[in-house]
């Protein structure tokens, strides 16, 4: 199963941007070649760990119940934006990014030490995705009109294990679905794997 760590904004965060978000659909071009991420989906990737064998999760889901326990929860909020070349639009993060930071080193660690493969370690870049581009994209003005954006600061409570499913209908412009598979409170006690977490 492919599988990654993430942190989940609460729902009245992501109203906060949803309405920012369509100022930027929007925006002339916005339409064209311009995958945008469902509401549905918006989230902070801690670790990706991709194709995960079933026989790992269990290891996987400890370790990450450690690594949940040894953080306290500490606040983020949504900030700005930024660009991955012309091929991503996404939205930032202020607050105790620090955590957050260890947090994502803490979920990698535990991905290694489980055994799961995973692409080379780079350094730790909060991010949540708004919107992809199979071609180069200027994104200039959509990161303009997010500069000015500062979301409403949350408590970052819980780390989730998420299992992504991809597309299979072969529509144009459907999007993953992804599946809370774990979620782990952090600094305290855990309510474990989801029952029927498969």
């Amino acid at each position: 199963m492919r599988l990654f760590a993430a942190v989940l904004p609460p729902e009245n965060v992501t109203a906060e941007l949803a309405s920012v978000v369509d100022e930027l659909r929007n925006l002339p071009g916005a339409g064209h070649g311009l995958r945008w991420t469902g509401r549905p989906g918006w989230h902070f990737t801690l670790a990706f760990y991709g194709e995960v064998d079933e026989e790992l999760v269990p290891d996987l889901s400890a370790r990450l119940e450690r690594s949940a326990r040894r953080t306290d929860p500490f606040p983020l909020s949504l900030r700005g934006g930024g660009r991955f070349g012309g091929r991503a639009l996404w939205a930032g993060a202020a607050g105790d990014v620090r955590t957050l930071r260890l947090l994502a080193e803490r979920a990698g660690a535990a991905g290694r030490k489980a055994g799961v493969e995973r692409e080379e370690h780079r350094r730790y870049r909060p991010h949540l995705t708004l919107a992809r581009s199979r071609e180069e994209t200027d994104f200039g003005p959509y990161v303009s009109l997010l500069g000015g954006f500062e979301g409403r600061e949350w408590t970052v409570g819980e780390l989730c294990l998420m299992r992504s499913r991809l597309p299979a209908s072969g529509v144009p412009g459907e999007q993953p679905r992804y599946e809370v598979y774990g979620r782990w409170a952090l600094g305290g006690p855990s309510d474990g794997p989801l029952a029927g977490g498969g």
